[in-house]
């Protein structure tokens, strides 16, 4: 309601997806600028700094970004939504991406795959990922906080130890080499020709879209069902009594919350997020290799939660944008810097960059001797002090940023 914001007037406008006016028309215009973003149309040119992220390897950035977010949907169910602090979310990628490969990829002599279609294997590396959530699950029940964190952070070395074994090796491909990766193309069983081909450029309806454009599409389709479940079960009775073990796990339990069960649920639906974004991820790639679903992955998705913001839903898609995304704009924007040739431009380049030879912070040389960093290393320090910064002055992210700003406006030029 106009000038009165978290006002509302009756119990079905309160647990509405999109409770305003605004909110749908809105939604809507940004969905559809999203599907109209890879083709050059004269409306979407229009937009400021949206038109370049449709071009050629911005597409494939974007579709890695989707694929993040499908992942942060199912970790904020988890540790958002649930209070589970979890380390171990590439395990469940890992996991995931392993059985769509076994039930997916070819057989040969080194290697296990039954070739089956992807409507198969895809929801089944979200059902192993499941299952493996649920063995996992009774441990939430006897540990909670650090020693929960520190457990599924054990899950992630156990993963990669298991992919260097005889029988990971079947499944995995070699170590540090991998395997070829099943295509997103949709068959109906085995046949040559694909029902949906995703792999290759070609015609679709009355559009002419190239592979990546296709890649691009079936990406943002699965991420918006994907955000329309996760969404739907934080606010069904499962999610409220998720938030309800969050709060106050004892007081929860003892108002009958079955603590136990619903753990179990939030690790199984989240491990089911994580398995499917797994399997999109190497296919993203075209290659499975253990080594992907490392460490630094499960810190990722703990960055994308701090800086979107934990327990909404929209937190996990904007952290997901930023923490893909800033470090592709400061790859691009320091490209940018090196091509300077004159003005204000090579200035600023000369203050920042440098070869090794002369003042900069950012090192552009294949060795970063030093003081100076390379910009890879700088994305790093910049996730870091990302995940300081938000969690002393913001822990509710960039949405909570926005909530504020909304309110003020809304209630404007009251103060309460």
């Amino acid at each position: 309601m106009l000038g009165r914001p978290n006002l509302y007037t009756s119990y079905q406008q309160e647990n509405q997806l999109l409770p305003t006016w605004t909110q749908k028309v809105v939604f809507t215009l940004f969905v559809a600028v999203l599907f109209l973003l890879p083709f050059d149309l004269p409306v979407i040119s229009q937009i400021p700094l949206v038109r370049f992220l449709g071009d050629g390897d911005w597409l494939l950035i974007m579709s890695r970004m989707l694929v993040f977010a499908i992942a942060a949907l199912g970790l904020n169910l988890l540790s958002g939504i649930g209070g589970q602090v979890s380390l171990g979310h590439a395990f469940f990628m890992g996991v995931g991406a392993c059985a769509a490969v076994y039930l997916g990829g070819t057989s040969g002599e080194t290697t296990w795959g039954h070739g089956l279609p992807i409507w198969v294997w895809l929801p089944g590396a979200g059902v192993a990922a499941a299952l493996v959530g649920v063995l996992v699950s009774p441990v939430a029940v006897r540990v909670r906080g650090l020693y929960l964190a520190i457990v599924t952070l054990g899950l992630v070395f156990l993963g990669l130890h298991f992919g260097n074994t005889s029988w990971g090796t079947k499944i995995a491909g070699a170590p540090a080499y991998g395997r070829d990766f099943p295509s997103l193309d949709v068959r109906l069983w085995k046949e040559e020709t694909p029902l949906l081909d995703v792999s290759s450029s070609g015609r679709w309806l009355w559009f002419e879209v190239t592979e990546l454009q296709k890649l691009y599409l079936f990406m943002l389709t699965l991420t918006i069902l994907f955000a329309v479940v996760a969404k739907n079960l934080s606010r069904s009775r499962t999610g409220r009594a998720l938030q309800a073990i969050r709060d106050r796990d004892i007081a929860a339990e003892v108002m009958g919350v079955a603590e136990f069960r619903y753990k179990l649920i939030a690790f199984a639906v989240s491990s089911f997020f994580a398995g499917v974004a797994g399997a999109l991820f190497a296919a993203l790639l075209e290659r499975l290799q253990v080594e992907q679903f490392g460490l630094f992955l499960s810190v990722e998705f703990i960055a994308i939660l701090l800086i979107g913001g934990a327990g909404t839903t929209a937190g996990p898609l904007i952290g997901s944008f930023f923490v893909v995304m800033v470090p592709e704009f400061v790859k691009a924007f320091t490209k940018w810097l090196e091509a300077a040739e004159s003005g204000p431009t090579e200035v600023l380049a000369g203050a920042m960059l440098t070869d090794g030879d002369d003042f900069g912070i950012i090192n552009t040389a294949i060795q970063t001797p030093g003081w100076t960093l390379s910009v890879d290393a700088w994305n790093i320090v910049l996730f870091g002090a990302l995940i300081i910064v938000f969690l002393i002055a913001e822990p509710l992210g960039i949405f909570g940023i926005w909530v504020r700003i909304r309110n003020y406006w809304k209630r404007w030029p009251f103060s309460y």
